[in-house]
């Protein structure tokens, strides 16, 4: 391992974390070629394999799942030095990793970018994922801040809530709901529905409010992705609870329609989360404290077009 390059086990990593060299050769900014000489030469350090390869993605082998241990340390301690060393410049200059479960691709990138715009030395990168992943990764310490729904027991972790976050069922304007006023939540018991997948937040939610209610409406598709579930609703293949950040666009444009069913939309809220036990980095700090400043107003102006399907935020 004397030999092995912190490039070498950073690329290690991002190819552990996506399961495919393509995926991990855009957050290296590397070609795919140039991902796999770096495996192969740590590989040929080590004199074993860490990855069994597919025709389409990699899975670690056990020599990887051991050495993966290791390396994430290794990183993890690397990032603390450089927090460490920018905390005693003072200045607000350096690199956050932060996590974002998908329904938040939808307004967070600008909440980013007017950030961006105020401290132009700091860098970011953004890791998507369901709220179970970005668990695991605020626990491996690959994110430095997580924007999620619901936080998380699981860890010893400071969740903030800075902004509103409604859901509602979503339907077509096409379906026989869809009009209809004050409608009970009764209503949807024998709807059927298009869900997201188990270890999503909306998932969670979901199955909340239904439990809540009393009722089991049939799930007739899983989806692991909102874009998907939304083109299926739009087609009156069924319902779907989401939130209502995801379906704006569609619901402004008129593709979709926010159902009016009595104690809906449920308002959560959205939150800025991080290790109790892992110090914020100047920079991590000052976009932690510009998204309770400021990210509530800046999502409000972004859906304010949609405001009156919003309500209450």
């Amino acid at each position: 391992m004397r030999g092995a390059t912190l490039r070498q086990l950073r690329t290690f990593a991002a190819v552990a974390r996506h399961g495919t060299f393509v995926r991990a050769a855009d957050e290296m900014h590397l070609t795919p070629p140039a991902v796999s000489m770096q495996i192969k030469e740590l590989e040929e350090e080590i004199g074993l394999l860490l990855f069994d390869r597919g025709p389409r993605s990699v899975t670690l082998t056990m020599t990887g799942e051991y050495l993966l241990v290791y390396v994430r340390r290794v990183l993890a301690t690397l990032k603390e030095a450089d927090d460490a060393m920018a905390r005693l410049r003072g200045a607000q200059v350096g690199r956050v990793n932060i996590g974002m479960v998908s329904t938040a691709t939808y307004f967070l990138p600008r909440v980013l970018a007017k950030f961006r715009a105020e401290h132009r030395g700091v860098e970011m990168r953004l890791a998507v994922g369901n709220r179970e992943q970005l668990v695991k990764q605020l626990q491996d310490a690959e994110v430095d801040l997580a924007v999620m729904g619901r936080p998380p027991r699981e860890l010893a972790a400071r969740a903030e809530p800075f902004a509103a976050h409604p859901h509602s069922i979503i339907a077509s304007p096409l379906h026989p709901l869809a009009g209809q006023r004050d409608l009970p939540v009764n209503a949807l018991s024998s709807e059927e529905f298009i869900v997201r997948e188990e270890g999503s937040g909306t998932r969670a939610a979901m199955e909340q409010f239904f439990h809540d209610h009393r009722i089991d409406p049939p799930r007739i598709m899983e989806m692991t992705s909102n874009e998907t579930i939304k083109q299926a609703v739009i087609a009156n293949m069924g319902l779907a609870f989401l939130s209502l950040h995801t379906a704006a666009l569609e619901i402004q444009t008129k593709q979709l329609c926010a159902l009016d069913i009595t104690g809906l939309p449920l308002v959560r809220r959205w939150h800025i989360v991080h290790l109790q036990s892992k110090p914020l980095s100047p920079a991590a700090e000052a976009l932690r404290y510009f998204v309770l400043e400021q990210g509530e107003a800046l999502i409000a102006q972004q859906f304010a077009a949609v405001a009156p399907v919003l309500a209450p935020l």
